[in-house]
């Protein structure tokens, strides 16, 4: 999976654009993913500044992947379809 095929299956299950972020950054309570300098990618959540539950992956897939899973479990959005 990569960045396009996530913003896709999110838009497909109404997930409100203001709770995540495919580009990083710190936006306010939201889940986000990046790529960092080093080549790695970097998925957490932005609350209060700061990047919480902050880890790191070699692929831009599993990124994606653990992204889609942390945000299956959060009972506040609209439930989530999709196939593995």
């Amino acid at each position: 999976m990569n960045i396009a095929e996530l913003r896709a299956i999110l838009v497909e299950a109404g997930i409100p654009e203001d709770v995540y972020s495919l580009t990083g950054g710190l936006p306010n309570e939201a889940y986000c993913i990046e790529q960092g300098p080093d080549g790695r990618w970097y998925g957490y959540y932005s609350e209060r500044g700061g990047k919480s539950g902050l880890r790191a992956f070699e692929s831009e897939d599993a990124a994606c992947r653990e992204m889609l899973d942390s945000m299956k479990f959060d009972n506040t959005l609209p439930q989530l379809r999709h196939d593995d």
